[in-house]
């Protein structure tokens, strides 16, 4: 399930509203093929943005929700989503909610992407929640072979732990997508589990999600320009 290496490169348009997302996208220019909007623009007529930049730019669009509920609500939630034929949207990696995800999905094309663990968090965020104890890159694993087994198409991971799930039978054919990219030398921010562009295709990647270095940078077209250019040095 190798993407176009266009594709790869999923930029996130973590920006306040509709109009300064789409002027984000018309400032990176034609290279970029795919946008990823979430819960921060929810309000700011992301959905909108979404399906303009579906329908009239012809831009894959990855819409990220995060979903978590009951399964009766995750499926009519998601069976509301998929009217607007984006490409992948995520839920969380328990298996109830992916299983419900699935059946709201049903005769469409939509991606259900089941979230494991949130690139932002260590083992010490974990033990205030209350989470199991284990090493990060074995929870990780072990909640996406429980994700796929529930019918996930594919998983968000961090780089450090794509190529462990990249090696498991059960990935194959599965997408894996990770955020927690960040380019030589550019700033952490609040992410804590983190590979450059390239180590992250390396380790079994099929898609990478970048945002502040890019929509942050004083040239977001060049920014994604060298993020682009480092893919395809990439395996």
């Amino acid at each position: 399930m190798t993407p176009p290496k266009s594709d790869r490169l999923i930029v996130a348009l973590d920006v306040p509203h509709a109009v300064a997302g789409l002027e984000m996208v018309q400032r990176i220019g034609p290279a970029v093929s795919f946008y990823k909007i979430g819960l921060g623009m929810l309000t700011g007529g992301g959905l909108a943005l979404a399906n303009e930049l579906k329908q009239e730019h012809g831009k894959r669009i990855f819409l990220d929700m995060k979903l978590f509920d009951i399964g009766a609500t995750v499926e009519a939630a998601v069976r509301g989503l998929a009217q607007f034929d984006l490409d992948f949207l995520t839920v969380h990696g328990d298996p109830h909610v992916v299983r419900a995800a699935k059946e709201g999905a049903a005769g469409t094309d939509l991606k259900i992407l089941a979230v494991t663990i949130l690139t932002s968090l260590d083992r010490a965020d974990l033990d205030a929640g209350l989470i199991i104890p284990g090493d990060i890159p074995d929870l990780v694993t072990t909640r996406a072979l429980r994700a796929f087994e529930a019918g996930a198409d594919g998983v968000i991971a961090s780089p450090q732990e794509a190529q462990k799930i990249r090696t498991q039978p059960e990935a194959d054919k599965r997408l894996i997508v990770t955020p927690g990219v960040r380019p030589a030398g550019a700033a952490l921010g609040d992410q804590k589990r983190v590979a450059t562009p390239a180590q992250a295709i390396e380790n079994g990647a099929d898609h990478i999600v970048v945002g502040r270095p890019i929509h942050g940078a004083p040239d977001p077209s060049a920014a994604a320009a060298a993020i682009l250019k480092e893919l395809d040095s990439a395996t």
